[in-house]
C-alpha cells in the first residue's frame, strides 16, 4: 500500500465546496480521507501556510512531439506542467505528422506513460490540418483521442467542421475550434492597430477572430450540439459568446493569461516572444476579457502552450507565432486577478482546474474521496521572478520573462506521486 500524508493545508477545491485547512490522505493513487489531525505511518508534506488545490487542467498545449522535438517533446513538455501545478493536459494535433491518424494518437499516449503528467490527446478533424479530407473520427476515438481540433488553423471547410460537430456528441468527444478567418488575417504578424502601424508591421484586424467565433457559435445553434471556443481574444468575441449561451446555446469558451495581463504594447520591445495568434490586443480587449471570465462568458483559462527555440524566435517579423506558459499560468491569474481583488482564489481554480475537466469529461478538477491524487501545493503569496533558465521545459518563449509574480507551485502530486518540488 502506498500512502502520502498532507497535513495542514488549506485545501481549496470549489467543485466540492471546500475552502478550510484540512490533511488529507492519499492512498494507493486516490484521495481517501479529508479531515483534521489524520496521521499515518507515510510520507508527509507539511503543507502549513499553504494551499491544496486539484491539479491544473490546461485544454490547450502543443507538445511538439511527434515531429519538432528541437521545440519540446511529450516528456520536458510535461515537466514543465509539473512545475506549473498542470497535470492533466490536452495536446494539440499540430505535429509532424498530424495528430490525423490512430498510429500518432497511440504513439503520443504510449509515450506520455512516463510523463509527470496525464496527456489526452485531440486529433484533428480534417487530414493533415489542410481542410481537403476529414479524418476517420471513429477509429481516433478507438485509438483514445478524446477531442477534435485543427488548431493551429481553423477549419476552412465548413462542412467537415459541421459534420465533426454533429458526430463527436455521439463519441462523446469535444470539439475545440480555433476561431480564425485566414482570408481577414491574410498572414498579419500582430495585432492591427495603433502598434501595428508605429511598427510598420501587418496587422492582424480582431474581426478575423469575430468572424470565426460567429461561424462556429452559428453552427452550434444551428445543430444544437457544443462546441469549445479556443483561446478568446477580443471584446467582440466576448459579446458573441455571451449572447448567445444567454440565449441557451450549448458554448464554452477559454481566454490565456496573456489575454488578461497583457496588451499590445508589449510589442513595441520588437521581441517576438511577445507575438502569438491571436495577438494580444488593446486594453478595452484586455478589460472585457476579465469582465468575461467573471460573468462566465469565459469558462476556462488555458495556456495556448507553444514552445519556439531561440533562433526561431530571433525575427520579429519572421519568427512563429506562440509563446510558453505552462509553468507561469497559475502564478499569472494570481497576480493579475486574484491579488488585484478582480476573483477569488477559489474563482480562479474553478477556471483552471474545474471547468476544464468538466467541458473534456475527464476525472480530474476535484479533491474528492475517490478522486485521482492530482494535487498542486501552492504558496499563493510568494514573489519570484520569471527567469528563463530555471524553466523546466526546452523552450524559453515566455512573454512573462523577468516579471515579478506572485503565487508560486511548491509540490505537485500526481496519482499520489511528487513528480515536482520546488527548489528555489
Amino acid at each position: 500500500m502506498n500512502e502520502l500524508l498532507i497535513k495542514n493545508a488549506t485545501v481549496v477545491s470549489p467543485a466540492d465546496g471546500i475552502n478550510e485547512q484540512l490533511d488529507i490522505l492519499v492512498r494507493d493513487g486516490v484521495i481517501s480521507k479529508l479531515g483534521k489531525n489524520l496521521s499515518a505511518d507515510c510520507t508527509v508534506i507539511d503543507a502549513e501556510g499553504l494551499y491544496a488545490i486539484p491539479g491544473l487542467v490546461d485544454m490547450h498545449v502543443h507538445l511538439r512531439d511527434p515531429g519538432q522535438t528541437h521545440k519540446e517533446d511529450i516528456i520536458t513538455g510535461c515537466n514543465a506542467a509539473a512545475a506549473g501545478g498542470v497535470t492533466s493536459l490536452l495536446a494539440m494535433p499540430n505535429t509532424n505528422p498530424t495528430t490525423d491518424s490512430t498510429e500518432t494518437v497511440k504513439y503520443i499516449l504510449d509515450k506520455a506513460k512516463n510523463a509527470k503528467a496525464n496527456v489526452y490527446v485531440a486529433a484533428s478533424i480534417t487530414k493533415g490540418l489542410k481542410s481537403l479530407e476529414p479524418t476517420d473520427l471513429d477509429e481516433l476515438k478507438s485509438a483514445g483521442a478524446i477531442a477534435l481540433s485543427d488548431d493551429g488553423r481553423p477549419v476552412e471547410n465548413t462542412k467537415f467542421l459541421s459534420d465533426a460537430m454533429k458526430k463527436a456528441p455521439e463519441l462523446g468527444m469535444s470539439v475545440v475550434a480555433h476561431c480564425e478567418d485566414l482570408f481577414l488575417a491574410d498572414g498579419g504578424k500582430i495585432n492591427e492597430g495603433e502598434v501595428s502601424q508605429k511598427l510598420g508591421v501587418n496587422g492582424i484586424p480582431a474581426s478575423a477572430e469575430d468572424c470565426g467565433t460567429a461561424r462556429e457559435i452559428a453552427l452550434a445553434a444551428a445543430l444544437d450540439v457544443p462546441v469549445h471556443i479556443c483561446h478568446v481574444s477580443t471584446k467582440t468575441s466576448v459579446a458573441l459568446i455571451r449572447d448567445v449561451k444567454a440565449r441557451g446555446v450549448k458554448v464554452t469558451a477559454e481566454t490565456a493569461p496573456h489575454y488578461f495581463s497583457l496588451t499590445e504594447k508589449e510589442l513595441l520591445r520588437g521581441d517576438a516572444d511577445y507575438r502569438m495568434n491571436p495577438p494580444l490586443r488593446t486594453k478595452a480587449d484586455v478589460e472585457e476579457i476579465i469582465t468575461g471570465l467573471l460573468d462566465g462568458t469565459l469558462d476556462a483559462v488555458a495556456t495556448d502552450h507553444a514552445p519556439h527555440t531561440p533562433e526561431e524566435k530571433a525575427d520579429f517579423v519572421k519568427a512563429p507565432n506562440g509563446s510558453i506558459g505552462m509553468e507561469t499560468s497559475l502564478a499569472v491569474g494570481i497576480t493579475y486577478l486574484v491579488k488585484t481583488g478582480i476573483m477569488s482564489f477559489e474563482q480562479l481554480i474553478e477556471k483552471m482546474s474545474v471547468n476544464p475537466a468538466k467541458i473534456l469529461g475527464i476525472n480530474a478538477g476535484t479533491l474528492s474521496v475517490g478522486a485521482p491524487a492530482d494535487i498542486a501545493i501552492v504558496d499563493i503569496d510568494e514573489v519570484w521572478t520569471v527567469d528563463t533558465e530555471k524553466l523546466h521545459g526546452k523552450s524559453k518563449n515566455t512573454p512573462f520573462k523577468g516579471k515579478t509574480l506572485c503565487g508560486k507551485v511548491k509540490k505537485t502530486i500526481l496519482g499520489g506521486n511528487i513528480v515536482f518540488s520546488d527548489a528555489s
